[in-house]
């Protein structure tokens, strides 16, 4: 058992993400077949993920602020501390924080292949991101 180090926060890539999003890691996989990574995730008021999916889907907590997820279908719900949102594996979606600073906890699992885990597409536009 230990303590895990402290991992410096990092600014999350603008191929990915439009705006400002932080990720401080909580867990990642230390040993042969683990597979689960937690991360906490802050958003600036705006700022959203690219169209993206998971292998094997994704936990969000959001636990500050509200959280905006939305489906390629068209279907967007805004989150509120407190709620966990799930997204079933390979469905396309995305999180943003509409108009104040948003917070959640990302759990996923990594397949055999931690590179294919996330699948990123390109960004959401403004009628993604309003559902107009």
């Amino acid at each position: 058992m230990n303590i895990e180090p402290a991992t410096p926060t990092s600014k999350n890539p603008p191929e990915q993400f439009a705006g400002d999003v932080w990720l401080d890691p909580i867990a990642v996989p230390h040993e042969d077949g683990q597979h689960m990574t937690v991360a906490t995730v802050r958003f600036a008021p705006g700022a959203r993920t690219a169209w993206h999916s998971h292998e094997k889907g994704q936990y969000l907590r959001v636990t500050a602020g509200v959280g905006r997820f939305g489906t390629r279908d068209g279907h967007i719900i805004d989150v509120h501390p407190g709620q966990t949102i799930y997204t079933p594996p390979g469905e396309e979606h995305f999180h943003a924080a509409p108009g104040v600073f948003m917070e959640h906890i990302a759990m996923l699992e990594s397949g055999d292949d931690p590179a294919a885990t996330t699948t990123w597409l390109e960004h959401i536009t403004d009628e993604d991101f309003t559902g107009r």
